[in-house]
C-alpha cells in the first residue's frame, strides 16, 4: 500500500468518526428538544391515603375533539374531578366529574381553537382524604390543528438532517479539514427547505398562520429558524468566496446548536381570548 492509499484510508476513517460524532451530537439535541419545553407531558406518582395513583398529563393536543385527561387509580372508591379554565384568563374554574374506565379516572377538556390554551388540574377524593394533581400547579395545554403526515414527517426529517449537517460542518471546520463547502451547502439547503418552507406550512396547519415571527410577531420557533437560516446563509456565501471559511462555518454551527438548546415551542403561538366572544 502506497503513501497516497494510506492517506486516503486514514481520511475515510476520520470522516466516518466525525459522522458518528455528528450523529451522537444530533441525537442528544433531538432528545433534549423532545423532553423539554412547554409541550412535553407532565407525569408522576402519588398516594391518596393508602391508594397508589399515577398520571401523565398532556400539554399539547392536535386535531378535532378535546384533550383526554387520565389518572391511573384502581380503587373504585376514589372519585375524581377535572378542574379547568381557558388560559391566560381570570375566568371561573369549571369542574367536570371524571368517569371510571378500566382502572382509570377519565375526562375530556373541551376543544379549543388552534393556539388556544387551557389550564387544568385534577382533584381526587376518597372519603375524607383529598389529593390535587399535579400537587404544585395547574397544567397548561395548547391546542393545535391536525398536521398531515405528508407535511409533518418531511419537516421533522429535514430538520433532523439539517442538525446532522450542521454538526458535521462544525466538526469539519474545527478539525481543519478541507470540505466545509459541501457540509455548509447541505446544512443551508436542509434548513431552507425543512425550516423556511415546510416549517411555515406546518405552522399554518397547526395554528392558522404561515409566519408569526419577525416582523409580524415574536414566535420564538419561527425566529429561531430565521436566525439559523441567516447564520447558514452567511456561512454559505463565505465558503463560496474564500473556502474553507472555518470561522464562519464554526460560528454558524455553534449558533444553530445554541438555538436548539432553547426548548421547542417556547413562546409559541397563543390565542388571545379577549378577541373572541364569550364561550
Amino acid at each position: 500500500m502506497n503513501t497516497k492509499q494510506k492517506t486516503t484510508g486514514k481520511q475515510k476513517i476520520q470522516s466516518l468518526a466525525l459522522w458518528i460524532l455528528s450523529l451522537v451530537i444530533t441525537l442528544s439535541i433531538a432528545v433534549y428538544q423532545r423532553t423539554t419545553g412547554p409541550t412535553y407531558p407532565i407525569s408522576g406518582e402519588a398516594q391518596l391515603s393508602d391508594v397508589p395513583v399515577s398520571y401523565v398529563f398532556l400539554r399539547t393536543h392536535g386535531g378535532e375533539g378535546g384533550a383526554l385527561v387520565e389518572v391511573g387509580v384502581e380503587d373504585a372508591d376514589v372519585e375524581g374531578t377535572l378542574v379547568w379554565r381557558r388560559y391566560p384568563t381570570n375566568e371561573r374554574w369549571t369542574e367536570i366529574p371524571m368517569r371510571r374506565e378500566s382502572g382509570q379516572l377519565v375526562s375530556e377538556l373541551p376543544h379549543q381553537p388552534p393556539a388556544g390554551k387551557v389550564e387544568y388540574y385534577v382533584n381526587l377524593r376518597k372519603g375524607d382524604a383529598k389529593l390535587m394533581l399535579p400537587p404544585d400547579r395547574a397544567v397548561v395545554l395548547r391546542y393545535k390543528g391536525a398536521v398531515p403526515a405528508g407535511v409533518l414527517v418531511p419537516h421533522i426529517l429535514l430538520m433532523f438532517a439539517a442538525m446532522l449537517f450542521a454538526a458535521r460542518a462544525g466538526l469539519e471546520a474545527l478539525t481543519k479539514r478541507a470540505n466545509t463547502r459541501f457540509y455548509v451547502a447541505g446544512a443551508t439547503g436542509l434548513t431552507l427547505i425543512g425550516g423556511m418552507i415546510l416549517g411555515p406550512i406546518v405552522q399554518n396547519y397547526a395554528f392558522g398562520a404561515f409566519w408569526t415571527g419577525v416582523p409580524f410577531g415574536w414566535d420564538l420557533t419561527d425566529n429561531k429558524t430565521l436566525i439559523a437560516m441567516i447564520g447558514w446563509g452567511i456561512a454559505f456565501i463565505a465558503t463560496r468566496r474564500n473556502p474553507p471559511a472555518r470561522v464562519w462555518v464554526l460560528g454558524a454551527s455553534l449558533l444553530m446548536f445554541a438555538i436548539y438548546l432553547i426548548p421547542h415551542s417556547t413562546l409559541g403561538s397563543e390565542l388571545d381570548y379577549s378577541t373572541l366572544s364569550e364561550p
